[in-house]
Parts: C-alpha cells; structure tokens; sequence
C-alpha cells in the first residue's frame, strides 16, 4: 500500500514573512525547507506520497505550491491552498488556481481558522458561504481549530454537509496538559457528521516537547479511530513544524505504530487518496 504523508509544509523565510514563526521557541525551524529537503525526509519515513498544506493566508504561496508540486515527480500528489473565504468570487478563484501551472493538483481549501479573533468568525453568513461553494466545486476544506473555535466548528460541519472536511491535528487536543474530556466529548460529536474526517497530525507539538512519550498520544489516537473509524481517519507528519519536538522521525513512526496496532494501514494511504482524490500509482 502507497504510504501518504497527508499533512506536510515547505516555506522560505527569506521570501515572505511567516507571523506563525514569530517568538523565540520557533527559532528552531525558522529557515528555509525546499523540495530536497523534503525527498531527504520522505525517504528517511519510508513515504511515498505527499500532501502540500498552505502556510499563509495568500494565494500566490498556493500557486507556487502547484508548480513545485507539479515539478515534484510525483511525490507531492496534492496541494491545500488558501483562497479568500469572505470574497464573492470563491468559485471563480478556485477554477482560477485550478487553471494555473499545476492546477491539477489542488486538492483542497484551507484557512488558519485559528488566528482568527472572533472565535465564531467561521459561523460569518459569506465564511459558510463559501465553504458550501468549495465542496460545490468538487473541492475539499481543511478545518484548522483549537479549543475557542470548538464550538463553531462543530456548526460548520453542519452547516456544510455536502463539503468535504477534514480536522486538522485532530482539532488540537490539550495533551501538555493532560485534559482530554471536553476534547474527546466534542470530537465524538464531530464525529456524527458523515462529511468530516480526521488528521492525525501535529499531536507532538501539543504535548510537552521535550518529554512527550507513546503514551500520551495514545489515547488521542484511540478516541479519534473510535469515533470516526479508519475510513475517516488519515495520518500527516505535519513536518517541519513537528520538529520543535524532536526529529520527525520519532513523531512520525510512534504514530503510525499507534495507528498499525490498532487499525492497520487504511489511515496511512487510503484514506487520504479517497478524500482528496490523489492519483493512484
């Protein structure tokens, strides 16, 4: 079976400014992560296929994504790029990107929800407007939350029914600290809506850095493979970021070790070939 690595960024600090790189304890990754780097780190992870994740909130990041991915050779089989969800022209652009050099290959829609300070800012008329039109075009849209958006999330997802949702980091649960309920309450609700899925990734960098272990991820992996099951569920290395905790190495192969032993290899290819609809080998 194709192994996909469902969630993974490049960027160039030298290009553009990334606010999301600001602070001391991001000094570690803040440099430039190019295509050979990420053939080095998909080797060494045994993945055979990609999926390029938007880092910014502009669409020229995205089309420079479809054309590296389109001269990529293959291992970056999809892009999820960002278009403005309050404009009234979303189809318009979606077709627009999908026209560009490498078009082809966007797969999906993605906004850092999360930055936004409105914690209800997805709920806006023209915001849910717009995600209704992605999944309308064929499209698909990554949910980007944490615990204030929980709950508007939540209402996306039903408000959307005939979009394609995926949870980014599985809606980033708060494992530095160990309390889980509220998380795996709201996550097993999310879960009763057929049209979202889960991405098991980014879990590392919610736990303590230095002194994550197996153990703390576990139980986040067995709440999500309950509730969703593993049709819905795919794993993202979520590299480079999730290198503030330690070598991708480790993060990537403690969690599909998780993910084999109890659900085998569906969510480590299947899954996302489905919802974004990768090309087959």
């Amino acid at each position: 079976m194709t192994t996909i690595d469902a969630h993974q960024h490049l960027w160039d600090p030298l290009l553009r400014d990334y606010p999301f790189l600001a602070g001391d304890d991001l000094a570690p990754i803040r440099r430039r992560y190019d295509l050979d780097d990420l053939r080095r780190v998909a080797a060494e992870l045994g993945v055979d296929r990609t999926v390029l994740v938007q880092t910014v909130a502009d669409e020229r990041e995205t089309r420079e994504f479809l054309s590296t991915a389109a001269g990529s050779d293959g291992l970056i089989v999809g892009v999820v790029g960002w278009i403005d969800l309050t404009a009234d022209d979303v189809a318009d652009r979606l077709e627009a990107l999908r026209e560009s050099p490498g078009g082809e290959l966007l797969a999906g829609v993605r906004h850092q929800i999360q930055d936004e300070p409105d914690p209800e800012w997805a709920l806006r008329p023209e915001v849910l407007r717009a995600i209704q039109r992605i999944g309308a075009a064929g499209s698909t849209f990554d949910l980007l939350v944490q615990t204030p958006q929980w709950p508007a999330a939540l209402e996306l997802a039903r408000a959307c029914p005939d979009t394609p949702i995926v949870l980014d980091h599985a809606g980033k649960p708060p494992l530095a600290s160990g309390a889980l309920e509220a998380w795996s309450q709201w996550v097993r609700t999310l879960a009763e809506q057929d049209n979202v899925m889960v991405k098991l990734s980014g879990l590392v960098t919610e736990a303590d850095w230095d002194h994550w272990r197996s153990a703390d991820l576990a139980p986040v992996v067995d709440t999500v493979l309950d509730a969703f099951g593993p049709g819905r569920v795919m794993v993202g290395s979520d590299w480079p970021v999730a290198e503030l905790a330690g070598p991708v190495e480790r993060s990537w192969r403690t969690i599909t070790e998780l993910v084999r032993s109890r659900a085998g290899e569906e969510p480590l290819g299947a899954t996302a070939q489905r919802f974004y609809s990768l090309p087959r080998d």
